[in-house]
């Protein structure tokens, strides 16, 4: 969602990447459900591990419970957004987490704008 977020409100000053300590393979159904609620089609996405993006250093890395999986990706800045794994999380919950990663990409988007 995170990915989809950056694209759909940052796609002129930030190029995402998302991936997963451990990926499944597939996006999450609830996911591709909420997101579609906002107008944006999570279909064509796939769930990414971590050596399935490109290995370059980043200007932001923003972690989401990875753990000692994501020291691995190199960054000029760090964050870690301490948000739940909605995947479990029965579908009024799951929109509550979706509408708070909305919150932060926004806020990381004002953020670069104003650098």
């Amino acid at each position: 969602m995170a990915e989809g977020f950056a694209r759909m409100l940052g796609a002129d000053i930030i190029d995402p990447y998302s991936s997963g300590s451990r990926p499944s393979g597939k996006v999450n159904d609830k996911a591709v459900t909420s997101m579609k609620e906002i107008g944006y089609d999570l279909t064509g996405h796939r769930s990414k591990g971590l050596d399935e993006i490109p290995d370059i250093e980043y200007d932001w890395v923003v972690t989401m419970g990875c753990a000692d999986a994501c020291p691995i990706i190199r960054a000029k800045q760090r964050e870690d957004w301490a948000i739940p794994d909605p995947k479990t999380m029965p579908m009024d919950q799951f929109v509550k987490v979706r509408d708070l990663i909305r919150q932060k990409i926004e806020a990381l988007i004002e953020s670069l704008k104003s650098k």
